[in-house]
């Protein structure tokens, strides 16, 4: 721990190492506008392995699994930009505000993360100003100059969950989150419920908040654009073929809800 510390005190990212946002279809035409805040599980070569395994860092603790495979399809199928966020949770949750305390998690669903236990203050700054801040502050720019060139937006997060979670199951097969949103999200918690056998989750397994989450509340709610984050069971997305039926049938239930916006 004290090595790790001590090259942390020094900065979190190396100079080689990228950038924490990675774009697709950049330039895109499409009203929708998708983000993927849990895309990677990259470490920064400055933390090491965190001091957690191999098999930990590959869980959900690390990553949305699937999430990616299923925002680049639906960014295909749309024809809409996508910005994801290519490091670890365990860094920094990239959908947490940054003065949270689970920002830097200590502990994550049991497993304690030894790399962020006493992290001082100046530590959780780094991580926010090298991964957060970088990331966000390209989604808030991307999001001004769509305004500035009056275009609608409509905003869709794509993540995923365990099927279990500390030794309970976990019945939804997708969730559709919300808070202030009173168009995109009921739109597309009805479609589903209307036009599949799935069990659908409405801000389940997780809700959103001011408290628990950042891209909803600050990127859509605070912009007064229609948005939706999507939850997706990890279990049913672990292929690339599972995870393109799933971004087609979003794609459909998103296309469906425009009319009701």
């Amino acid at each position: 721990m004290s090595d790790l510390n001590e090259t942390a005190l020094h900065g979190v990212l190396k100079a080689h190492e990228p950038h924490p946002l990675e774009t697709f279809n950049e330039s895109a035409a499409s009203d929708y506008f998708i983000i993927c805040e849990h895309a990677g599980r990259r470490i920064p070569e400055n933390l090491g392995t965190m001091g957690l395994s191999e098999k930990d860092l590959t869980r959900h603790i690390a990553w949305d699994i699937g999430a990616l495979s299923v925002a680049r399809t639906l960014s295909d199928i749309l024809n809409a930009p996508l910005y994801t966020q290519r490091y670890s949770r365990l860094v920094c949750d990239c959908n947490r505000q940054p003065d949270a305390e689970t920002f830097t998690p200590e502990t994550s669903e049991g497993t304690v993360v030894p790399a962020n236990r006493t992290l001082s203050p100046d530590e959780r700054r780094m991580r926010a100003d090298e991964i957060f801040w970088p990331f966000h502050n390209a989604v808030s720019q991307a999001l001004d100059k769509r305004e500035q060139e009056g275009r609608k937006t409509r905003l869709v997060t794509i993540h995923s969950f365990t099927p279990v979670f500390l030794g309970k199951s976990r019945p939804w097969e997708i969730g559709i989150l919300f808070n202030r949103d009173k168009s995109l999200s009921p739109a597309m918690l009805e479609w589903f419920r209307r036009n599949t056998d799935l069990c659908v989750g409405s801000n389940q397994p997780y809700a959103v908040s001011d408290a628990t989450d950042y891209a909803v509340p600050v990127h859509g709610e605070r912009r007064g654009i229609p948005c939706v984050e999507i939850e997706i069971r990890n279990d049913l997305i672990g292929s690339e073929e599972d995870a393109a039926e799933w971004a087609d049938l979003i794609a459909r239930g998103l296309v469906a809800s425009e009319p009701l916006l």
